[in-house]
């Protein structure tokens, strides 16, 4: 039985300093890109905002794990990874594969919703405190 949209295609999402993208086969990309007239670019005339460099990923792991009040070994512990694996991460040294991305992209999430949830908190403690106070 075929599916009245079209055929389904295997992808996974995955959401990284606030902007989602979609990871999918190869030939699927190809495929999409043939159907709706696009050339993909090859991947050595990659420009510099395009360009996914071990420096900026290393830059906005490090800029959102601080951000979020973690040190290495906590959010290395919260994703499931070593701390040896997160410090070659962040000095630009290794290039994570995609589970690895995901890893830390779900537990940077958890621990900053954690982080706003105590932010929120403590701003209706004081507003309680100030209203008692009146």
């Amino acid at each position: 039985m075929t599916n009245p949209a079209g055929p389904l295609i295997d992808h996974r999402s995955v959401e990284l300093d606030g902007i989602r993208y979609v990871i999918l086969r190869e030939s699927a990309f190809r495929w999409l890109c043939e159907k709706a007239h696009f050339q993909p670019r090859s991947e050595d005339s990659l420009t510099p905002p395009l360009d996914l460099d071990h420096g900026s990923l290393s830059e906005k792991l490090v800029r959102r794990r601080r951000a979020a009040g973690l040190s290495q070994a906590e959010l290395s512990r919260r994703a499931g990874i070593r701390p040896e694996t997160l410090n070659r991460i962040e000095r630009g040294r290794s290039t994570p594969d995609f589970s690895t991305v995901r890893k830390l992209v779900i537990a940077m999430n958890a621990a900053e919703h954690e982080q706003l949830a105590r932010e929120d908190a403590g701003q209706s403690h004081r507003e309680s405190s100030d209203a008692d106070q009146q």
